[in-house]
């Protein structure tokens, strides 16, 4: 440890911290300069491939376990705890009202599965679900399996990994994470005597039941967090066995079970391709067999039926089509079509049952429900009647039920589940979530337009605000994107949402290039040497807002998180007059540096979504937009970062650099605010209660610097 350097950061924790008061009646503002930011140590450190000599002397914020660092990240936060106390106030308030609309004590539709009906509910004050279930009926007496709460006794940070019950129903195998690093502890419980099972397996990243009700396949990860190796122990052994590793560092390996539950499948899966391995579930000590190799650029996905698996593949079909082979001969030779590709709609899934299918199409950005009879070879649409929309399949665990079950929601339309029974084509409202305080949907409007970016393809843009909010200009706007992995982004509900748009606000999603809202293509149109698109695309959409009066730039926030967050540091450092405020949510800003040390977890897999630094081209492409690495001395709006310290996806040291840098080269007096929750990961806080309060505070932030927190 360097000994100054501890020192100096020890010492931001003894400044005192004024928080400024503001006068009675008054309007508090968001003054950064009410106190002193902290100032990062600059160590000199040399980074670049390719003769590239980048001064990085920020570089030793990545020194997770020094106190240095440690000491640093803490100042971060009071300072950040300091600029923002006079709207403390307003924070609390901001919580309580959003907390007002939640149902707190709450239960899910229960569905059936091997006899039980399955569910889990909340109550009141509690931060964690309950996982229960009723044997036979409805009216059954319930037993709660797992409680999360009491998992999460004595911890900071509790998420629920896999969670898989064995065939028989008599043992529950799941997996936990207690620092957010996504570290999952496998567990084995009875649940007829609630005792814990104890066996050699440690971490797990995935895992399948075999059909003998004692055989449980698992995936491993290693210090990368690339899922490389599937393990299989029965109970009863002593040690596990070694079953399949994948050497590639291209690939992870996956491990799941067929929905008719006969075939366990053991998975090499890239970004861009794919190959799969077999075994019947009723014998877990057989060999894996090969459905057909991988192939570069070509995916497969599998299911089973009545002898056949039938797969879903790109080969040939850019956009995927359906073929079926027989289990016997599951070569490619021998794939007979079963769907074709069709223009302008890409196949997101096939879900077989025993009379009927659902395929999950995705057209003109927006994914439909088609069901196909097996026995007429007919299909329709099920309705979904508004303009923007989220829909997925829900919990369809029997393979012989005669209804699907999907989940569709939208920005005025709450969480719902919905039973559709094929013989008859009847959709029945199986739970709507509950909005307390007398919400009304017809307060509100939807829209989605379509916005001409730079090179004039047409970039859909959904617009949510009330009736009521005026289109001269004067209204003030959210605009949040992603646009990337392939990911679609969907018009989803938030009850504390209406927080904003009850003020006036406008909120808006950009479907920009680099995810997958108008399929493959325009994944394809954001990603590696195209990346740029995605930004530019997000600045169309921000001048389009401007220029139809549905806002102003001075009163835009933007937003954007993990790759989200490095189309919005690429977004400030092309445009910084394009908003008023911008929200980086554990942001992938440090691209050029993160991308280039293949030892950090997710980056060589990801080399074929961003580039493989180690290419001279794809190295000065990606230094091209990097945000950390194109910032320069000129004015920035309001900033807020948002991290994590145990983050693996993004480490939290990113957007700290950021910050640090940034500090030192902009030339204008707007708050650049950094903060850290030191007991989460990537998705933040793990409690109901405590994401709440963090996405309060980033309300909070926003509607501070638009001067709407009061």
């Amino acid at each position: 440890m360097n000994k100054p350097l501890f020192c100096l950061a020890a010492l931001f924790l003894m400044i005192p911290l004024r928080f400024p008061v503001p006068a009675a009646g008054a309007t508090p503002s968001l003054d950064p300069d009410a106190v002193k930011p902290p100032v990062a140590d600059r160590r000199p450190k040399t980074v670049g491939l390719h003769g590239d000599k980048i001064d990085d002397p920020y570089f030793w914020l990545r020194e997770k376990g020094s106190p240095a660092v440690l000491a640093y990240l803490k100042a971060e936060n009071a300072y950040t705890a300091a600029v923002m106390a006079p709207f403390k106030p307003f924070e609390d308030s901001l919580y309580r009202e959003m907390l007002g609309r939640i149902k707190q004590t709450d239960v899910s539709a229960p569905y059936p599965q091997r006899g039980y009906w399955l569910y889990q509910r909340t109550e009141e004050g509690k931060q964690y679900r309950l996982l229960c279930r009723k044997k036979g009926t409805l009216d059954a007496p319930e037993e709660v399996v797992l409680d999360v709460n009491r998992l999460a006794e004595a911890q900071k940070f509790m998420a629920l990994g896999a969670f898989a019950y064995s065939d028989d129903n008599a043992l529950l195998a799941y997996s936990t994470d207690v620092t957010g690093h996504r570290d999952y502890d496998f567990h084995l419980k009875n649940l007829a005597t609630g005792e814990e099972i104890k066996t050699p397996i440690g971490k797990v990243a995935d895992l399948a039941w075999a059909a003998d009700n004692r055989t449980i396949f698992y995936v491993v990860e290693n210090e990368a967090k690339r899922s490389f190796q599937l393990w299989r122990y029965t109970l009863g052994e002593k040690e596990p066995a070694l079953v399949y590793e994948e050497k590639d560092e291209l690939f992870d390996v996956v491990v799941d079970r067929s929905r008719d539950g006969k075939f366990i499948f053991a998975g090499s899966v890239s970004k861009r391709s794919s190959e799969y391995r077999f075994l019947p579930a009723g014998q877990p000590k057989g060999a894996l067999r090969l459905i057909a190799p991988r192939r570069d650029e070509i995916e497969y996905y599998h299911e089973h039926r009545d002898g056949l698996f039938y797969l879903r593949t790109n080969d040939r079909a850019k956009e995927f089509r359906v073929v079926t082979v027989p289990v016997a001969t599951p070569g490619s030779d021998h794939w007979q079509e079963f769907i074709p590709t069709q223009p302008g709609v890409t196949i997101e899934d096939f879900d077989p049952f025993a009379k009927y299918a659902v395929i999950v199409e995705r057209e003109a950005g927006l994914p439909r429900f088609r069901v196909l009879d097996f026995e007429t070879k007919t299909s329709h649409r099920i309705p979904l009647l508004e303009a923007a929309y989220e829909a997925a399949p829900d919990h369809n665990e029997e393979f012989d039920a005669g209804t699907f079950r999907f989940r569709y929601e939208s920005p005025i339309t709450p969480p719902s589940v919905f039973e559709y029974t094929f013989a008859t084509g009847e959709q029945k409202l199986l739970k709507r979530t509950e909005v307390l305080g007398g919400y009304d949907p017809a307060r509100y409007t939807v829209e989605r337009v379509q916005v001409s970016a730079a090179d004039g393809v047409k970039i859909p843009l959904d617009i949510v605000r009330r009736k009521d909010a005026p289109l001269d200009g004067s209204s003030p706007c959210w605009l949040y994107g992603y646009g990337s992995y392939g990911i679609s982004i969907d018009p989803s509900f938030s009850s504390a949402r209406l927080s904003l748009l009850d003020r006036g606000v406008t909120f808006a999603l950009a479907h920009v290039r680099g995810g997958g809202e108008l399929g493959e293509a325009w994944h394809e149109g954001g990603r590696m040497l195209t990346k740029k698109n995605t930004f530019t695309d997000f600045i169309a959409c921000a001048d389009y807002l401007v220029d139809n009066h549905y806002t102003a730039h001075e009163r835009m926030v933007i937003e954007g998180g993990s790759a989200g967050g490095l189309l919005i540091g690429a977004t400030l450092n092309r445009r910084p007059d394009l908003c008023k405020v911008a929200i980086l949510d554990v942001p992938f800003v440090d691209v050029l540096n993160t991308m280039s040390d293949p030892t950090l977890p997710l980056t060589t897999g990801e080399y074929i979504e961003w580039g493989n630094p180690h290419k001279k081209d794809e190295y000065d492409y990606i230094k091209s937009y990097s945000p950390y690495d194109n910032l320069a001395a000129k004015k920035y709006p309001s900033i807020l970062l948002l991290t994590s310290l145990n983050d693996s996806q993004v480490p939290y040291w990113e957007p700290t650099k950021y910050a640090a840098r940034l500090r030192t080269l902009k030339t204008d007096h707007n708050p650049l605010l950094l903060r850290i929750n030191l007991d989460a990961g990537h998705g933040g806080a793990s409690g109901r209660y405590d994401q709440m309060k963090e996405e309060a505070f980033m309300y909070t932030f926003g509607l501070a610097a638009l001067g709407l927190a009061k």
